[in-house]
């Protein structure tokens, strides 16, 4: 009893130090003072976050990177979620198929979807570059976004949208005032989520990117000679935005958990 009272915690320490490893890594020589390589510890400095674009096409293919995640996940968002409401919702023929085509794109391994996708393109005399990429990340970004929402749209109440009705709103006005608002939080997951696998994707990508260069790829490139400091700059840069979000959200959630409960 004893043994098995200190082995999860000792289980769940081991398992964090593991996890943190490469985080601490990237985030640590961000700041050394490297010259060809970025391999070995020369020195401290804060150089390479002052001039984080010195770095031949670093900032072109981070800036590359979160263009193609923003306008991804705004359609594969907008389509997801129109989806989900509609296998939820309404009963039509196809639903099953419907549903099973969705939750293929998870089920396939990346490099089938990948050299699928670029044959396609192939295929249809579509030259490789940007709208490719984007056009295979709404692709995979779908499923995921269904997913979400779907949970949440399956756990709103259909009397609160048919009190509105009732109330004699019009469907515009359910929609913005009562759907929406509740559907919001799981949106919002979907949304970062489908931008997280958008931004980190690396080899459906690869297949389908052509002559653009994002910032995986840059990554990838470089870590045969050494990947360099700069782009452990953005890369950290990225985790550290991320957990603010993460803060923020879930500082602003209590907030109004608390200022519910005081009004109820």
């Amino acid at each position: 009893m004893k043994l098995g009272k200190y082995l999860l915690p000792l289980y769940g320490i081991l398992a964090l130090i593991y996890l943190m490893v490469p985080i601490v890594y990237t985030i640590a020589f961000s700041f050394n003072d490297s010259n060809r390589t970025n391999i070995i510890w020369n020195g401290f400095t804060f150089d390479n976050w002052l001039n984080v674009c010195d770095a031949q096409g670093v900032c072109e293919a981070f800036g590359n990177s979160i263009v193609i995640a923003v306008a991804s996940t705004l359609v594969a968002t907008v389509l997801g979620t129109a989806i989900s409401i509609a296998l939820v919702r309404y009963k039509f023929k196809g639903r099953a198929a419907t549903t099973l085509l969705l939750f293929m794109p998870m089920a396939t391994p990346e490099v089938v979807l990948g050299a699928g996708l670029a044959a396609q393109f192939l295929n249809a005399g579509v030259p490789k570059g940007m709208l490719t990429v984007i056009l295979a990340h709404i692709m995979f970004s779908i499923s995921f976004v269904v997913v979400t929402v779907r949970a949440r749209v399956a756990g709103i109440d259909p009397k609160l949208e048919e009190a509105g009705r009732d109330l004699y709103a019009k469907p515009s006005q359910v929609w913005w005032k009562i759907t929406f608002p509740l559907l919001m939080p799981g949106i919002m997951s979907a949304a970062l989520l489908a931008f997280a696998l958008s931004f980190d994707d690396f080899i459906i990508t690869n297949f389908n990117r052509g002559p653009v260069n994002t910032l995986p790829s840059f990554i990838y490139t470089a870590a045969a000679r050494g990947i360099p400091a700069e782009a452990n700059v953005l890369a950290s840069a990225v985790f550290i935005l991320a957990i603010l979000a993460v803060v923020i959200t879930q500082v602003g959630g209590e907030i109004t958990r608390r200022r519910l409960k005081a009004n109820a």
